[in-house]
């Protein structure tokens, strides 16, 4: 008997990942606004990461579903994206790759990319599934003990990655527009989707740049070098 649904576990997942982190943090960083919107990022990007790789894995299923999607919700594609967060899992389906495939067989209703092994879409997500998951729990371990780590390594793999990220999303969406992708599909549900790997990138870049300006982890609340 299914005893979760999709939005419940994604939320889950914040909530476990999140708040140990923010209770562990540094007195002074429990108030600073920056690191903890960059906390929250962190783990979200880690659960998508994960489902960035199981787009790569299972892609093959993704091409299937998809066929499947575009006939059922033609028109309705709304529909998919509240089928999709409210479908029922076991506890077994929440740690199978196939489960958060179909998250991409659903956005791949808004942007068919998605479901073709060829496009940039398909292999910039991939390819942040990947190589994101290091960067970003070491940005989480930093934060928690930032009297810990070099204050270059943290600044220079912070930029890196989240530069990485931010690039990624600004050539997508200008693909999507310029393709006309966008075409008889809400492409406000696309923008909206994707502002967030605008803005809490933004966000891990300025944190960075000030720790390479202070030459320090202070802006991470160490309170020596």
């Amino acid at each position: 008997m299914a005893l979760l649904n999709v939005a419940f576990v994604m939320g889950l997942w914040l909530i476990i990942t999140t708040g140990p982190c923010v209770y562990f943090l540094p007195k002074s960083s429990k108030v600073n606004i920056w690191i903890l919107q960059l906390l929250l990022f962190n783990n979200l990007n880690l659960f998508i990461a994960l489902c960035e790789i199981a787009l790569g894995k299972h892609i093959k299923y993704i091409k299937e579903e998809y066929k499947v999607k575009r006939e059922h919700y033609k028109g309705k594609e709304w529909e998919a994206c509240v089928a999709f967060l409210t479908m029922p899992l076991s506890v077994s389906q929440c740690f199978q790759g196939k489960t958060w495939s179909k998250m991409w067989s659903t956005y791949s209703l808004y942007d068919p990319s998605y479901q073709n092994h060829e496009s940039f879409g398909f292999f910039i997500d991939v390819g942040n599934g990947y190589s994101t998951i290091i960067p970003s729990i070491f940005i989480n371990v930093a934060m928690i003990y930032p009297q810990s780590v070099s204050h270059l390594w943290v600044g220079c793999v912070g930029l890196a990655s989240y530069w990485q990220i931010l690039y990624g999303a600004i050539i997508y969406l200008v693909s999507f527009w310029f393709n006309e992708r966008y075409k008889g599909k809400n492409f406000g549900f696309v923008g909206i989707s994707n502002a967030l790997w605008l803005y809490f990138p933004v966000i891990g870049i300025y944190c960075c740049v000030c720790i390479l300006r202070d030459g320090s982890m202070s802006f991470f609340g160490a309170t020596s070098t």
